[in-house]
């Protein structure tokens, strides 16, 4: 089952520029390129960077620790086709961006409770 978790607001994120945010107990990246918003896992396969903290050109993002780079628009790696960051379903809704998560994402993964 799916979950749409509000992240941002549309004006918090600039034509051009990305963002970082929790869902749930997800970091995501957003970005807004294009008239459009994206979202990626905010985590960089590579060592943990900060994807929403990278710097935007165009639909590609580079990672600010190490430069390992990504289109937002499908999560695949500028270099290494084997290589894809996983993207995030986002949608505009009652002035908030949301992403979808599977709920399962969305909770304390503790278990289920009693």
């Amino acid at each position: 089952m799916y979950q749409w978790i509000p992240v941002a607001k549309p004006e918090d994120i600039p034509p051009g520029q990305c963002g970082e945010f929790m869902a749930g107990d997800r970091m995501v990246a957003v970005f807004h390129v294009d008239g459009r918003f994206h979202a990626l896992d905010g985590v960089c396969p590579h060592q943990g960077g900060p994807l929403g903290k990278g710097a935007l050109e165009g639909h590609v993002v580079t990672c600010p620790w190490h430069g390992w780079q990504f289109d937002v628009r499908d999560g695949q790696h500028q270099f290494a086709p084997s290589v894809r960051q996983p993207t995030l379903p986002t949608r505009v809704e009652n002035g908030q961006i949301l992403v979808q998560l599977e709920s399962d994402e969305s909770h304390d993964s503790a278990g289920p409770s009693p």
